[in-house]
């Protein structure tokens, strides 16, 4: 039972919305959320050491899943406490949108302990309808919403759809279902199209949960649309669990596997390069940040394309990083929206003289995103960038560093925005509340600590691998 107390507890939170939901609905259920997703990352926290398996080795606690379960009710926390009791949601539905964010938390857990491919499907198929279902309950229907949850489930069930088809060769491979007994007969099939389809297929689903090129379409439209607390738990969350499979499935290939290497390579590349170009261009902040997003799944690929085991940590540590610096993004977006609306750049102007602390969270997590020192992203990146190096692939830490030049450009201009303009008429002073200046203060310091201090968190990523 102690092994999935993190997936009982998160169920138990999904499960106490729903019994709201049957009720009178007299009380705001922001006021439970928050403790609740803390008593949830203290269960996740207390269970860091569990280790065994269960359902006859298909789904396996060890610290991999255990840490990545850890990282996910943080984030899981911190997005709660940032939506705090702000009303983004339809006002009859509130109790209903927490419990379909706990019970895509519950598939996410499940997805990062699963070893077996028809246990990998049901866990992402729970979180990924969750998700499908929590779109259409921003506050205030509209035509944008409405398209980007019918987008959303469109391309999630087309992504689905491939990764099952690469499955079926994977078991017609390996004629089981278990990553263990494929991970034996994968390398000498590896370099035979029959190999690469099988493994390029199930990574596909992973791509979208990533938004990597191409199957990054949905993320403007989803992160437009849905409203800013969704959208930040969208672009935030799922990205975890995802890594945390790529990881499982790429080490199904033997390290010098070519083909998927140099396929990778490509989408890696292609990734970076249309994210960072689209995102020149951007107005909105949220579809910026979706750009954003596609860009840093490039990133990622470079420590998993490695196939090392310091690679393979640096996609985690960055990962971690990303967490922090997109969530300080968002709680920018949600602070500045008073009444949930989307918020454009030229929002921002005079921001420093409004919120000197939102500016200077907003200046940070730029920063960050941008890869300019002492900030976790700088480190994150120079770990991704020395992994691929090491592992003999210069071409794309090459175009890696040039896409990374061109970001500076559209990141610093949100701190040039926030710092060197006016106000906008009608933009006055923002007032923080306590809670919501400590939040502020927090996110800042881990942003610049895993800036300084990046071996420690590095090496325990490194040993649980």
């Amino acid at each position: 039972m102690i092994l999935i107390l993190p997936e009982l507890t998160i169920l138990l939170f999904s499960v106490f919305f729903l019994l709201i939901s049957l009720g009178d609905r007299k009380h705001n259920p922001a006021n439970y959320a928050g403790p609740l997703s803390t008593f949830v990352l203290i269960i996740s926290l207390l269970t860091l050491r569990s280790n065994g398996t269960l359902f006859s080795g298909a789904y396996s606690v060890d610290l991999f899943s255990q840490v990545f379960k850890l990282m996910l009710s943080l984030g899981f926390c911190l997005i709660l406490y940032m939506q705090g009791k702000k009303k983004e949601t339809e006002e009859n539905y509130g109790a209903e949108y927490f419990m379909f964010l706990g019970f895509s938390i519950l598939g996410l857990m499940m997805l990062v302990s699963s070893v077996e491919l028809i246990s990998i499907v049901i866990s992402l198929e729970i979180s990924s309808y969750s998700l499908y279902c929590v779109v259409p309950l921003r506050k205030g229907r509209t035509k944008v919403q409405i398209e980007a949850s019918m987008k959303y489930l469109f391309f999630g069930a087309a992504a689905t759809g491939i990764m099952l088809y690469g499955m079926g060769y994977m078991y017609a491979i390996a004629r089981s279902t278990f990553l263990a007994d494929i991970i034996k007969v994968m390398p000498s099939f590896i370099s035979e199209p029959v190999g690469i389809i099988a493994v390029v297929f199930v990574l596909a689903g992973f791509f979208f949960k990533l938004s990597l090129f191409p199957f990054h379409f949905w993320a403007p439209d989803i992160y437009e649309g849905a409203s800013n607390t969704t959208t930040t738990f969208i672009a935030t969350i799922p990205k975890i669990a995802a890594v945390a499979l790529l990881i499982r499935v790429v080490m199904l290939a033997a390290p010098g596997a070519q083909e998927l290497i140099n396929i990778l390579i490509i989408l890696a590349a292609v990734s970076m390069t249309f994210g960072n170009l689209v995102g020149l261009v951007q107005r909105d902040l949220k579809r910026l940040l979706a750009y954003s997003g596609i860009a840093h799944a490039g990133y990622i690929m470079l420590g998993i394309l490695s196939m090392s085991r310091d690679g393979n940590a640096a996609a985690i540590y960055y990962i971690a990083v990303y967490l922090f610096m997109n969530l300080a993004c968002f709680y920018a977006v949600i602070l500045l929206s008073g009444n949930g609306e989307n918020v454009s750049v030229d929002d921002l102007a005079g921001l420093a003289k409004r919120s000197p602390l939102l500016a200077l969270l907003l200046a940070a997590a730029a920063f960050s995103l941008a890869g300019i020192p002492p900030t976790g992203g700088f480190t994150g990146k120079l770990f991704l960038l020395m992994s691929a190096f090491k592992a003999g692939h210069l071409n794309i830490v090459v175009i890696a560093a040039v896409n990374t030049v061109i970001s500076i450009f559209y990141y610093l201009n949100l701190v040039r925005i926030s710092y060197s303009r006016d106000a906008l008429p009608g933009g006055g002073e923002i007032r923080l509340s306590f809670q919501e200046k400590m939040l502020c203060l927090l996110l800042t310091g881990l942003i610049l600590y895993t800036g300084l201090f990046p071996f420690g968190l590095l090496e325990a990523f490194k040993s649980m691998i």
